[in-house]
Formats: C-alpha cells, sequence, structure tokens
C-alpha cells in the first residue's frame, strides 16, 4: 500500500531503527546516575542533545528532550508567558497554528490572559505587517509555525521574528512539519519539534530555549531535563531521534527536488483530472512533499475510505466529516472550502510509480464518493430533482429560491446549492438554510470557486421555522 501521510508521522528511518535497537542495550540506565552504566547512558544523552542541537541551529544547553512535539509546544508556550508575565499576558498567535498551540492558547485566556490570532490570506500565509500591529505593549510571547501541519504553506518567520525582536517580544516556533527537511529559519526564541515527523520514534519531542529568554516551567519543580520536563527521559529514544535527524538533513539535498517534483506534478495535473477540485496552499513557499486539495460534493470521510480500499493511505485536511462536525479552524481561516479534503504527505521511499497511480486512482475514487451522494453534474451546476425541500421565499419584497437542508451535514447545503443554481435566474437569490457549522465556510468558498456573489448570512426564521441560518448567494452569471 502507498503510504502517503508522512506529515502525520513518517516511517523510521533505517538508521534509526538500528540506533534504537542499539541504546537499548546500552542506554537503558538512569543518565542521572554515578555508576559506569548510567555514565555511558549519559553520555549517549548528551551526544544525541548535541546533535539535535546543530542540526536546529542551537546550542546544547538549550536543547531538552519532552515526550511530543504536542507537549513540547504546550511547555513553551505556559513557560515562556510565566517567564515573561511581568511584560503582560497578551498572548499573539497566527490563525492556523497547531492545536497544541490554541489549546496552550485557550488556558492562557481562561486564567485571565489576552489572546489575540492573527488572520492569513487564501494561501494560509500571515502578513509580518500585520502581524506586527498586535505584539502590542504587554505582550508577553508571539507563536508562528515554520510550515503549515495542513497545508505546506511555510511561514515568513524571519519576517515576523526581526518585528519581534524590535517590539522585545520572544518568538516561540513550532518547527515539526518542516524541520529535518528545511533549514531551520531565524529569528526564534523557542523552538519545538517532534522526532516522529522526521523519521525518528514517536515519543520524543524536542523544546530549545535560547539563553536569555526567561522561561519558568509550568509544571511543578524537577531536577529532569534543565528542570523544564518532568520525569526520565527516553535515553533510546532520543538517540534514535538524532541519529534519524542527521540523517534527513544529509539526505535532504537530494530528496527535495525529487519531493517537490512531484508535489508539482499532483498540483498541475489533479484539476484537469478531477473536476471541481482545488488545490490548496502556497504552490511556491511551501514543504517539498506536502500537497492539500479540496474536491466540491464529496465527504472526506467517504473519500478517505475509497482510498483506503485502492490501496492508499492519506489523511484529511480537515477534521469535516460525518463523525466530526466541527470544521478545520485552519481551512476555515484561509477561508478556503473544508469539505472533501485529503492531504497528502510522501515518505521518502515515495517513487513516480506511486504517485503515477495516485493520479489513476483519485478520479475513480472521488466519482464513486460522488455517485453516492447524487451530486450535480460536475462543473455545471446543473439543477435536479433534489432531497432538499425548495420553497418560494421573500428577500427585500423580491423572490429567492429557498433550500432547506435543515439537519443535514456537510456537504450536502453545498450539493443542494449547485443542483438547482443553474435554475435561478442571472441576478437572482438564492437561500440555503442549514443548521451545519460548515456552510458558513464552504457556501462562500463555494461562490469564489465559482465567481458568484456570496451576500452573507441572516437568521433562517426570515424563510420558515425551523433554526440555524439563512446563507444567501446572489447569481452573477
Amino acid at each position: 500500500m502507498p503510504y502517503f501521510d508522512a506529515a502525520s508521522t513518517a516511517p523510521l528511518h533505517p538508521l534509526a531503527r538500528q540506533a534504537l535497537l542499539s541504546a537499548l542495550d546500552e542506554g537503558w540506565a538512569d543518565p542521572a546516575r554515578l555508576y559506569r552504566d548510567a555514565r555511558r547512558a549519559r553520555m549517549m544523552l548528551d551526544a544525541a542533545r548535541e546533535t539535535v542541537a546543530a542540526e536546529l541551529g542551537a546550542r546544547p544547553d538549550e536543547v531538552v528532550f519532552t515526550a511530543s512535539g504536542t507537549q513540547a509546544n504546550q511547555l513553551g508556550v505556559l513557560g515562556a508567558l510565566a517567564g515573561n508575565h511581568r511584560k503582560g499576558l497578551r498572548l499573539v498567535h497566527s490563525a492556523v497554528e497547531h492545536s497544541s498551540v490554541l489549546h496552550a492558547a485557550e488556558q492562557h485566556q481562561a486564567r485571565g490572559g489576552n489572546v489575540a490570532a492573527v488572520p492569513v490570506d487564501r494561501l494560509g500565509r500571515v502578513d509580518p505587517e500585520r502581524f506586527a500591529q498586535e505584539l502590542l505593549p504587554g505582550t508577553a510571547l508571539a507563536c508562528l509555525q515554520a510550515a503549515n501541519h495542513e497545508v505546506g504553506t511555510v511561514q515568513p518567520v524571519a519576517e515576523v521574528g526581526e518585528r519581534c525582536a524590535r517590539a522585545g517580544v520572544p518568538l516561540l516556533v513550532d518547527a515539526a512539519q518542516s524541520a529535518g527537511r528545511l533549514d531551520v529559519p531565524g529569528g526564534w526564541s523557542l523552538l519545538t519539534a517532534s522526532a516522529h515527523k522526521w523519521g525518528g520514534p514517536a515519543g520524543v519531542g524536542v523544546l530549545a530555549v535560547r539563553k536569555g529568554v526567561r522561561y519558568r516551567s509550568p509544571l511543578p519543580a524537577d531536577d529532569r531535563e534543565s528542570g523544564r520536563v518532568p520525569g526520565f527521559v527516553n535515553v533510546p529514544g532520543a538517540i534514535a531521534a538524532a541519529v534519524a535527524l542527521r540523517a534527513v538533513r544529509q539526505e535532504a539535498a537530494r530528496l527535495n527536488p525529487l519531493q517537490h517534483a512531484r508535489i508539482d506534478r499532483l498540483r498541475a495535473e489533479l484539476p484537469g483530472l478531477v473536476p471541481d477540485l482545488a488545490v490548496l496552499g502556497d504552490p511556491e513557499r511551501r514543504l517539498p512533499h506536502l500537497l492539500t486539495f479540496s474536491c466540491l460534493y464529496v465527504d472526506g470521510e467517504a473519500l478517505l475510505g475509497e482510498l483506503d480500499r485502492a490501496g492508499f493511505a492519506v489523511s484529511s485536511g480537515s477534521s469535516c466529516t460525518s463523525s466530526t462536525l466541527t470544521p478545520s479552524h485552519v481551512l476555515a481561516a484561509m477561508g478556503v472550502l473544508t469539505e472533501g479534503n485529503i492531504r497528502v504527505s510522501l515518505p521518502p521511499d515515495c517513487t513516480d510509480a506511486d504517485v503515477e497511480l495516485f493520479l489513476s486512482v483519485l478520479p475513480r475514487a472521488v466519482a464513486a464518493v460522488r455517485s453516492q451522494l447524487e451530486p450535480p453534474a460536475a462543473g455545471a451546476g446543473a439543477a435536479r430533482a433534489g432531497s432538499a425541500a425548495a420553497a418560494d421565499g421573500a428577500e427585500d419584497g423580491g423572490g429567492a429560491l429557498v433550500l432547506d437542508t435543515l439537519g443535514r451535514r456537510c456537504p450536502i447545503p453545498v450539493i443542494e446549492l449547485a443542483k438547482h443554481f443553474a435554475g435561478v435566474p442571472v441576478g437572482g437569490l438564492v437561500a440555503v438554510l442549514s443548521d451545519d457549522e460548515a456552510a458558513r465556510l464552504d457556501i462562500p468558498a463555494w461562490c469564489e470557486m465559482r465567481g458568484q456573489r456570496y451576500e452573507g448570512e441572516t437568521p433562517s426564521d426570515a424563510y420558515g421555522p425551523g433554526g440555524g441560518s439563512a446563507y444567501l448567494v446572489r447569481r452573477l452569471s
């Protein structure tokens, strides 16, 4: 089965596997003790720390090992806020940070802190000047990921870092997706990463805190890992992580151009093979191995299942599926379609033949899912009899086509809109009634893709009982 989900977790690097097995025999002892086996474990741990620090552009005494990238992010955010509390209680982050950063921000806000989310453009990128505007007096910490985990867009970390330095605000950079693949950008005060993203073992994260940056652990005191991370260090895991990081950094010069070319091919060919498909993220400033696209009139979970049956392991760039009803915060912040999202992320052993096979399999998989949901004719938006109730309505005294999709989930509201849109006269209005949170995002995105005008939303009570909202679309052509 072609594995196209390396952004979730990369396969264990062969050298990391060898190092892990060896370290289980040689580095099992407590590195804090003084007997021979412990001293040997300590030497191995120190060597791993030096390797990771060198590859990430840090000093060894700035680096500690955590239990995961998530723990590194949360300790980094909360520890930096605690260490800089005299500056103020304001936290600034991009709107597309990893959920671990957002959850830490929520906890900070619940404790009385002030949080500001900097918006991104449709490519998922922050504007450094817009970010700088949020660095108000009293800002204790700023957070900006090196590259987005869902769409692969690389952020202008160095530019934002310069502005943070001028404002005297430390910057935490989440490098989980980019570490090992790309050079670590400058300008960071705290850096986080996760070993299983670069081919190391799961259960090892990295937190680096620059010398001079105020930091106070948000956890009870412990004498391990410079007092920043409590508990016994996973010495074999840290050793394997260091070996994998050095190996992938050495391989990046050869591998990155190959993966860039394969992703470029997917970006170029997929829209022509699958009607109503939109490729997301920055086409130039991006991770070499990652691509996310959205398919109109497709349930994301159903498409994942269809691809799995065809032999492809992929993930969804959105959590808008039949099992979880909350749309992806990343795609919502970008203002793009949140339905039918697939994230492809290539492992190191991906071949051109794997990409060729995916290009042949995906159109059939999408067609199979769309046939189950009775979408409109691809690209036409043809009006057909549908399961939504259509009734005459009124808007500002004029007629409006009302489509009642209350109680129905993503992507049904957009499907029903497309089904009936061809029967609406130019200049006419459609009111889609929905209580699905994704409709608030997907109907404007559909209008953007179709060149129609989104007129906003209003309570659905204006068009009949039932609750929810009415999303208004004006036909322009």
